[in-house]
Parts: structure tokens; C-alpha cells; sequence
């Protein structure tokens, strides 16, 4: 049974005095799927701005804002209505296929991995092979829990902190570190599991953590620290965790903050190779470094009836 839910992301940006508006580039619209599908969707944009929709190289939508009118404040909002399935593995009959670990990905199966498969940052290969011997000691023989497995020594040996700066931590900062937010957290995550051989890439959407939530139970998420916080982490912002390509069994997402897997919980938005690429709102203008006041953004999920 689904669930249906009301999405509403806010992003202002302030200027102290009238600024040029650069194209910003907006990924806040999901992509329908088995597990999603969106039943209305408004964007309301302030300057007014003209758009060009398109899909990007990994079939996300896209949106090209461009302006003609300066501006010192500007506020782009993203409402969705949309329909979130439980996920197939919930669902798995008897004698499903199981892939076990260690594996290798078929010839086409590579070919088309292929973009998922390498580093990112291989010169953190030693940090985080070291650390992996450390804390990752439960290597399951099944390949889906080998990733579970993955990513609970990701959430139970790293601290949480939130972080208003934008960018992702590389593997090795985050590991001498020892803290990170959710989208250093799902970049470990994607390195640690490429260092095993799976394909795995970057997700960038929402949490939906209301109480209601059936995929949400208590003792899942680590707040500050390990084991100091029954709610999860991620609400009230865009949301980060990763997605894993297990031979046989398809793309399943992993999210190492809150310790969920393939949930509900997860609202996916935009799926891309780095977390560079998957910015939600990304763009410029023509003025001076200290024109430049300030960002807000804020996220509310809520469940709504069925319309009509």
C-alpha cells in the first residue's frame, strides 16, 4: 500500500542590494518509477525566470532557470505530491535469487557499470582500506548483507554532524575526522563498497521520518553520536545515501545515518556518479563577495489523504 505525501522544499538566497541572476540549475523533481510516482508538482520562482526542462546524462530531470530582471532576494520552491511503494524486498518470495560475496559483475553487466565501478578518490585507497579492517570485522557471505553489514559500521563508528557549508567530505577526511553529514556519510559509503567491487552511486532526496512512517523505528539513527538518538537524521533538509547494483537482485539503497535499507523512508529525487552532480539547486550571480547575505533552505514532509 502506498503512501501519499506533500513535499515542500524552500531555497532563498539574500543579497544586500540588486544583484544579476546567473542560470541556476534545479534537480527537484523525481523521476516516476515502480516504487514512486508523482501525482502533481508546482515550482514557483521569484524573480520570475523562464525554464528549460531536460534529462541529464543519468535521466534526471532537469529544470535551466534563467533571469532578466536583478534582484535582491530569491526564492525558489519545489511543492510534490507523490506516491511512495514499499520496496520490492519486502515483497521477495520463497527461492528469490541471492547473491553471495565475493562476486563478479557479467561482461555486459561491467560494461555498463563501468562509471560506477572506479574511485572517485583513490588516493584515500590506504586510509580507508585501514579503517575498513578496523571497524568492518562482520563480512556476511550474502552480498546484501555484506552491504548492511558495511553500512552499520559506517553509522555505529562515525559521529553525525550537521554542516551548513557546501561540498562532501572526501573518504579519508571523514575518517580522521570522525564526523560527517549524510552525504559524507553516503560517499563512504559508495568508495568502501567499490573497494569490494560493487557499482554503487550518489542519491540525493528527501527523509521521510514522521513517527507514521512504518520503515522508521526507534534506536535506527545516531544523532551527534553512536547510540544517542532514537530520531532519525535528515529531516527538515535534503537528504543523502547511496545506491548499490547487486548482481541478480538490482539497485538497492543504502542509507548509513538512520540504518535504513531500501525503505520507504527514502524519497529519491536525483541518482548521479559524485555527489557533485547532484545538487539541488546550484547556480551564480554577477556582484561582489560581499553582496552576498545569506541561504535558507527548509524541508517539510507530510502525509496527505487521497486526492479527489
Amino acid at each position: 500500500m502506498s503512501r501519499i505525501l506533500r513535499i515542500t522544499h524552500r531555497t532563498e538566497y539574500s543579497y544586500a542590494s540588486p544583484v544579476g541572476l546567473n542560470p541556476h540549475r534545479l534537480m527537484l523533481r523525481p523521476r516516476d518509477g515502480h516504487d514512486l510516482w508523482v501525482d502533481d508538482a508546482l515550482l514557483t520562482i521569484k524573480p520570475k525566470a523562464s525554464l528549460r526542462w531536460y534529462f541529464d546524462t543519468f535521466g534526471n530531470s532537469v529544470a535551466e532557470a534563467v533571469f532578466t530582471e536583478p534582484a535582491d532576494h530569491l526564492l525558489i520552491q519545489s511543492e510534490l505530491v507523490i506516491r511512495r511503494y514499499p520496496s520490492e524486498r519486502a515483497f521477495r518470495p520463497p527461492g528469490a535469487h541471492i547473491c553471495l560475496f565475493p562476486f563478479a559483475y557479467s561482461e555486459e553487466d561491467t560494461l555498463d557499470l563501468s562509471p560506477y565501478l572506479a574511485l572517485h578518490h583513490p588516493q584515500d585507497t590506504e586510509v580507508l582500506n585501514q579503517w575498513l579492517n578496523s571497524v568492518f570485522i562482520d563480512r556476511p557471505e550474502k552480498a546484501f548483507s555484506f552491504l548492511r553489514s558495511l553500512s552499520d559500521a559506517i553509522h555505529n563508528n562515525l559521529g553525525y554532524s550537521s554542516r551548513e557549508e557546501m561540498g562532501t567530505q572526501s573518504p579519508a577526511e571523514t575518517i580522521l575526522r570522525g564526523v560527517g553529514t549524510c552525504r559524507d556519510f553516503a560517499f563512504l559509503f559508495m568508495e568502501a563498497a567499490r573497494i569490494f567491487g560493487f557499482a554503487a552511486r550518489f542519491v540525493t532526496g528527501y527523509l521521510d521520518d514522521m513517527p507514521t512512517n512504518p520503515d522508521i523505528s526507534p534506536g535506527t539513527s545516531h544523532g551527534t553520536s553512536p547510540g544517542t538518538s532514537n530520531t532519525p537524521v535528515g529531516g527538515g533538509a535534503t537528504h543523502a545515501w547511496a545506491d548499490v547494483f547487486i548482481p541478480g537482485e538490482g539497485w538497492i539503497e543504502f542509507d548509513p545515518t538512520n540504518r535504513i535499507v531500501g525503505g520507504r523512508a527514502l524519497i529519491r529525487v536525483a541518482t548521479t556518479r559524485t555527489p557533485s552532480q547532484a545538487s539541488p539547486v546550484s547556480g551564480s550571480f554577477r556582484g561582489t563577495s560581499e553582496m552576498y547575505l545569506g541561504l535558507q533552505v527548509s524541508v517539510d514532509v507530510s502525509e496527505t489523504e487521497e486526492p479527489g
